[in-house]
């Protein structure tokens, strides 16, 4: 991997629920090189978002950084200080989120918002600032720039909305891209242009990209490696085409098995029994204990630790052994 821009050191990100305090994110340690692609995904509730709020210092009020650290660029940031990202966020690490109707404001014409992050980060005045986001809008594929910079977000159709998103992230000339579910609220086809338009990008710019998902398919058609996450946990860590076609940890395995496919045509479809537990009814033992096929004593009281395994691959499960043998 080239030199890594971010990294996270066994970060535990908890909330403070009634009196007490609860991990939400566990021992999350990975890091992206410059120009890589890295996925993650899991089902709703297994910490995505909430591990992309972290890097981006936008944690709730209830939750905190309470043990590892972020690096950026070497550098360890300071978590604890509200000022601790204020080189770094919308200037070097930029983000899409997943619902550009909530995250634009809809009293203000989509291209001053855009116009805006050129002044803030970037310290241009009004008039170079209106030229850099009506360019960005042209990049990002929008027509009909001069007129489409005076409209409001909801003059504009759902694809649009999400290219303005991506306008925005990019006008500060970010090396990394976060992109938390930037395609969930489209239709395929759309959806298959904001995907060709994220691989274009990091081929044409460098811009190294972090894709949040819950759909294997689409991290296929963006990242060269993904992270699979359970219950705050990274279960499993792997190039995508290892992950793909030679899945390891139990949870990885059925959610794979779960995808739609031509050759399922009639029948029922894979499903994992149960669902993700909830932050206050998480156990001491593995986090996918009560889900698991292949659930053993050790299970239920110990959390198994991320080792690697041939193929590179990263897994957190004792079926496999410090040899990284299956059992």
């Amino acid at each position: 991997m080239a030199s890594a821009l971010l990294e996270l050191r066994d970060l535990e990100v908890s909330f403070a629920i009634g009196g007490r305090t609860y991990p939400a994110l566990q021992q999350l340690a990975f890091a992206v090189g410059e120009r890589e692609t890295v996925g993650i995904v899991g089902e709703s509730g297994c910490g995505k978002s909430l591990t992309s709020l972290s890097v981006m210092g936008l944690l709730p009020e209830t939750a905190a950084i309470t043990k590892g650290g972020i690096v950026w660029n070497g550098k360890l940031l300071d978590t604890q200080s509200p000022n601790g990202w204020s080189e770094v966020r919308g200037r070097r690490v930029s983000m899409i989120f997943q619902n550009p109707m909530s995250a634009l404001n809809p009293l203000i014409p989509v291209g001053k918002q855009i116009a805006e992050m050129a002044v803030i980060h970037l310290g241009v005045p009004k008039r170079e600032a209106k030229r850099l986001a009506m360019e960005r809008m042209a990049d990002v594929g929008l027509s009909r720039i001069e007129r489409l910079y005076d409209d409001y977000p909801h003059q504009l159709s759902g694809g649009m909305m999400q290219r303005i998103m991506i306008a925005m992230a990019l006008i500060s000339g970010p090396q990394l891209l976060i992109a938390d579910e930037p395609t969930t609220a489209l239709d395929v086809t759309i959806q298959a242009q904001i995907l060709e338009l994220l691989k274009e990008l990091n081929r044409s710019t460098g811009t190294a990209m972090l894709f949040i998902s819950h759909d294997l398919g689409v991290i296929r058609e963006v990242c060269r490696r993904v992270i699979v996450m359970y219950a705050g946990y990274i279960v499993e860590e792997a190039p995508v085409e290892a992950i793909l076609e030679r899945p390891k940890h139990p949870y990885t395995v059925g959610l794979l098995q779960s995808l739609p496919s031509a050759d399922k045509r009639g029948q029922p479809l894979h499903t994992i029994p149960g669902r993700v537990p909830a932050l206050t009814d998480r156990g001491a033992g593995c986090p996918f204990a009560g889900r698991c096929a292949s659930i053993s004593e050790i299970c239920r009281t110990t959390v198994p630790e991320l080792k690697p395994i041939a193929g590179g691959h990263r897994v957190r499960c004792h079926l496999y052994t410090d040899g990284g043998k299956e059992q």
